[in-house]
């Protein structure tokens, strides 16, 4: 049997599992806000607007990261932590995508929806040289100088990439050291993957992805591992 038709089923359960997503009340979420974190993953030029992974689907999830960033602040969230793409010259991950993000070039720098809100002195951010935000980088050492943070809500880009890895670290750490009273949400409106179609892909030999499937397949891999994700945080 094919793929296609093996699958049909669970594809149908994932389109409704996608589209019956709670939403969710900030302030019901942020009930402490000095226990508060977020994390918000690779909200750069280099995928949103500028460069050869720069995607319009991600530069549509910045505007409702910006408003959640705002909301947070104004219920007196202070901890904001934004692991980035700074990658060296040489990075051995170009050898699977296209030279990206380097460190220090513009690519590289915070979009600036984000950049320019009145608090945006208090980010913390990470550089990372890969798609995982705690493989040689700050983000464990913050974790464990911010011990009393019991909320972390996950944003940015992508899905299936560095977002799915951040969520997943996050929650796999609390798992893995029994800290069962730790929270990992992911508001769906807030993350987001890019997509590449076969018939692109073919054109310039590149491996498609079909960013509408692996966003469902992977929003709902987090959440069957504990990951809280809702349609939104409002």
């Amino acid at each position: 049997m094919l793929l296609r038709e093996r699958s049909a089923g669970y594809i149908d359960f994932l389109e409704q599992w996608l589209a019956n997503l709670p939403a969710r009340s900030l302030s019901s979420v942020i009930t402490q806000p000095q226990a508060t974190a977020i994390l918000c993953v690779d909200v750069i030029n280099g995928f949103c607007t500028i460069g050869p992974l720069a995607s319009p689907r991600v530069q549509g999830i910045v505007e409702p990261i910006a408003k959640l960033f705002r909301a947070a602040y104004a219920l007196g969230v202070r901890q904001f932590v934004l692991p980035q793409d700074a990658h060296a010259p040489s990075a051995v991950e170009f050898s699977h995508y296209p030279q990206h993000c380097v460190r220090g070039d513009v690519q590289s720098q915070t979009a600036p929806e984000l950049a320019g809100l009145p608090f945006a002195g208090d980010f913390v951010v990470i550089e990372k040289n890969s798609i995982s935000s705690s493989e040689h980088t700050a983000l464990d050492a913050w974790l464990d100088a911010h011990k009393d943070i019991r909320t972390f809500i996950v944003t940015g880009d992508c899905s299936d990439l560095c977002a799915y890895q951040l969520a997943m670290h996050l929650r796999l750490r609390a798992n893995a050291s029994q800290t069962n009273d730790v929270r990992v949400i992911l508001p769906a409106n807030c993350v987001q993957t890019y997509d590449t179609p076969i018939v692109v892909a073919q054109q310039f030999n590149i491996p498609p992805h079909d960013g509408d499937l692996l966003h469902a397949i992977f929003l709902y891999n987090m959440a069957t591992n504990g990951v809280e994700v809702v349609s939104s945080l409002e």
